[in-house]
């Protein structure tokens, strides 16, 4: 596992909701002081709220908190429990007599986990909001990764348990980390040996198929309907980077995705990721060297992601520690 969490960074609080019915559940990253934060939308079938405020020619600077989500575009409900929680605390954009807490949120799609009529709600991006701590983020199958899956090109019946996972790096005095739910159509591999870690079975179950060479052979795809994945994360740094340069360390950090998930930003896939800069370090960042560790702590946080999960034996989803590919 690689070291460090989002909660490397101060100011930054994170808590899970995980939904004991079925496996789904959603997680929230808290920033209730308000911080600038950007985005980059890649995949063909997302799901998302308050993404096109994070344009930097529109007009809100910060927002106070964002929200990862099970549930598929139901689950964005839950933006509504953490928009309450705020607002119990006096905490949003000054609006005439009110103020309006700001929550972006994207979702991933895991309704064929078991009962599809359970997803979070209201009340579980509020739960959310009550477990968050500064604490090291749980990570495997909690929160927006419970019902994560990986592997999915070939089928879903040789699918496996995706997860959720975060991962951090300090240089000098800036640190940049990632939180990422990793529930991708591909296979996740390991870019410094090229091993698959979770990803589509052989007709065995027992080895991975290795989906970019099944396709190199001629083994064509599924057809798969479109949104039934997606990998949707958060990275942050404590530097201090303006709304544009935010979005642009949002795009860089789909690199990593791209290293380490095969194939990545599908039709059938939604990738979305949110980047945060807090400013605390009092550093003003520089953008090319922000863009590249965060794209190196996307990498490891979707790696971690996979290595912590959990398998669903009941629902034929193994993980990678079941399989010994960890």
């Amino acid at each position: 596992m690689y070291p460090g969490s989002l909660t490397d960074i101060t100011g930054l609080r994170v808590g899970h909701h995980t939904d004991a019915r079925r496996p789904t559940g959603c997680t929230v990253v808290l920033c209730e002081q308000g911080v600038v934060a950007g985005v980059d939308v890649r995949g063909a079938a997302p799901g998302t709220r308050e993404t096109d405020l994070l344009d930097p020619r529109n007009v809100v600077e910060h927002v106070h908190a964002l929200l990862l989500t099970g549930g598929s575009a139901f689950g964005l409900a839950a933006a509504d429990g953490v928009m309450r929680w705020l607002d119990e605390r006096g905490h949003g954009v000054a609006v005439g007599p009110a103020r309006v807490p700001i929550v972006p949120a994207a979702v991933l799609f895991d309704l064929w986990v078991g009962d599809p009529s359970i997803r979070p709600d209201a009340a579980s991006g509020y739960a959310a909001c009550e477990a968050a701590t500064h604490a090291p983020v749980a990570q495997g199958s909690v929160g927006a990764g419970t019902g994560a899956t990986v592997g999915k090109l070939l089928g879903p019946e040789r699918a496996m348990k995706g997860g959720i996972g975060s991962a951090s790096l300090k240089v000098g005095t800036v640190t940049v980390a990632a939180l990422v739910a990793v529930n991708a159509v591909g296979d996740v591999v390991d870019p410094t040996s090229g091993r698959v870690l979770a990803g589509a079975r052989d007709d065995s179950g027992a080895k991975p198929l290795d989906i970019m060479q099944s396709i190199r052979s001629g083994r064509l795809p599924q057809r798969m309907l479109n949104g039934m994945s997606t990998t949707i994360g958060v990275v942050a740094t404590d530097a201090a980077l303006t709304k544009a340069q935010a979005a642009k360390v949002a795009t860089m950090a789909h690199d990593g995705l791209a290293r380490c998930i095969q194939p990545v930003h599908s039709p059938a896939d939604g990738d979305t990721l949110f980047a945060l800069a807090t400013g605390d370090s009092g550093v003003v960042g520089d953008l090319t060297t922000i863009g590249a560790l965060a794209a190196e702590v996307c990498m490891r946080a979707v790696l971690n992601a996979v290595r912590a999960a959990e398998g669903l034996p009941a629902l034929g989803l193994p993980s990678a520690r079941d399989q010994g590919w960890a």
